[in-house]
């Protein structure tokens, strides 16, 4: 393998966009739970909504943060690495990458501020407002970046003129491309169950840490709730990407599955060892004729194996093993999902044991399924930018192995220390467990200048609270039926 300009420049943004990834596809999950939380505080009155909003704020806030810096730098390499791929589909790209910023991200910036530091500052109702405000942006923004991006997978809708540029021909086409539906609703999935892994796992961290409180473990249930919910619903939406790659992106499909000959009824390979070099693969443990069933496909259906593509195929290698990654991670967390649920019903959530231990490593598994994901899509589609229309190396910038050497490195010397120590702060925050005083004696917190809520005057937050009454009994919760909801038992 030689290192030169276009295997580093390949490098360079897989390793921006493996470390961008991890941000969206948390707060875009975490921002619809903190919408969740208000909203039943609001309605309910119960304390504990309001404490497990108030604790996930802040970690919603840093990750946020780090996420548009780190995206920040995929549009400058655009220019600097990938200048031509740029110039080619700007007229495509260019729109679809500004409505994301024109319609998402100024609609999470304005309400943004309100949702950190307008809480008891603004309204019960314009506060929440704010919340939901944000929560949809991220869905939006995802909305935008997954059509650019599915867009380049299966493209649609465009021509390309004389001088081999790309040009729209219908917008809708463009947008709502062949693969759009199903990757938005898949990576919509993703978001919400790596989001809920990490609320377990903090769950899971406190319990075992004797920091178990009201909200470890309604945090616990819900998050285990979501993953049981969600989990079915994420192995369909996979399985309806892997039709839509089938019809579009055979090459890609025969990668994953370690297909070579093109022949019907295909094995389904559980395990192997793909050689690119004898075309075959080394040690395979396969289902004989499964493959045609679990596509959805007649069994007497015809299915290209990857000596039909050879030369425009991807890595094989890379390709299968990171698919059997992310569907193991998936699997795994569809355990956790059932077994939580059970011991909630079983109300042994609290009690610290084997679920609790292996809960806290589980909190890195959606993360480890997104991007083992994101190398399906992006290293499947190889060597293609756009499939079957503009190859990589065509896409290139005209600069030297030296200066992407240079520039890689750099990044991997910031991000190691910035992100890195973003990361470690979250996580501290993440499970240092519920102050049982932190809203019942505001005097006893005031927080730091220039933290997330840091202008949220204690004081304020309390005599605002919906759970909290005067001495006449006329404020209290939205509702005076609920006033004393967050006085009942859990259970």
């Amino acid at each position: 393998m030689e290192f030169d300009a276009l295997l580093l420049s390949r490098l360079q943004f897989a390793f921006v966009i493996a470390f961008h990834i991890l941000f969206p596809a948390f707060t875009i999950g975490l921002a619809a739970f903190l919408a969740v939380c208000e909203g039943l505080w609001l309605k309910t009155g119960n304390e504990t909504y309001k404490r497990l909003y108030l604790h996930w704020v802040k970690i919603f806030a840093l990750a946020f943060a780090m996420g548009v810096v780190s995206g920040v730098v995929m549009s400058y390499q655009f220019g600097t690495n990938w200048a031509v791929f740029a110039d080619k589909t700007g007229s495509v790209m260019g729109p679809l990458l500004g409505y994301e910023v024109l319609t998402a991200f100024f609609l999470e910036a304005t309400f943004l501020g309100v949702m950190l530091f307008g809480w008891k500052k603004v309204g019960q109702g314009l506060h929440f407002l704010a919340t939901c405000c944000v929560a949809v942006g991220t869905s939006i923004s995802a909305f935008w970046i997954l059509a650019a991006n599915s867009w380049m997978q299966t493209p649609q809708g465009f021509a390309i003129d004389e001088e081999g540029k790309f040009y729209a021909t219908s917008w809708l086409e463009v947008i709502f491309n062949p693969s759009f539906p199903s990757r938005y609703v898949h990576m919509m999935l993703a978001a919400f169950i790596t989001t809920a892994a990490v609320i377990l796992a903090a769950g899971a961290w406190q319990t075992l840490r004797k920091h178990d409180q009201k909200p470890t473990r309604w945090q616990m249930r819900m998050a285990a709730g979501t993953l049981l919910v969600l989990m079915p619903l994420q192995i369909m939406a996979g399985h309806w990407s892997g039709e839509v790659a089938h019809h579009h992106q055979p090459a890609k499909v025969a990668a994953l599955e370690g297909w070579w000959e093109t022949k019907s009824a295909q094995d389904t390979v559980l395990f192997a060892i793909p050689d690119e070099k004898t075309r075959s693969n080394k040690y395979e443990l396969a289902i004989p004729g499964l493959g045609n069933a679990v596509m959805g496909l007649p069994k007497d259906e015809v299915i290209q194996g990857l000596n039909d593509f050879e030369g425009d195929h991807p890595p094989v290698f890379i390709v299968f093993w990171a698919f059997r990654l992310m569907v193991g991670c998936g699997l795994a967390l569809l355990g956790l999902g059932i077994w939580g649920c059970f011991k909630w019903v079983r109300k042994t959530i609290d009690k610290p044991g084997l679920f609790h231990w292996l809960a806290v490593p589980g909190g890195m598994l959606g993360f480890v399924a997104v991007i083992s994901g994101w190398i399906v899509t992006e290293v499947g589609r190889q060597p293609f930018t756009v499939y079957g229309h503009l190859r990589t190396e065509d896409s290139l910038s005209p600069v030297s192995t030296a200066e992407v050497a240079t520039s890689l490195l750099i990044f991997i010397v910031v991000y190691a220390i910035i992100f890195t120590t973003g990361v470690i702060y979250m996580v501290r925050i993440a499970t240092s467990g519920f102050d049982d005083k932190e809203t019942d004696d505001p005097k006893k917190e005031r927080r730091a200048p220039g933290t997330a809520m840091g202008s949220v005057d204690d004081m304020a937050e309390e005599e605002n609270s919906p759970a909290s009454d005067n001495s006449d009994g006329s404020r209290g919760s939205p509702s005076n039926s609920r006033e004393n909801v967050s006085k009942h038992d859990d259970d």
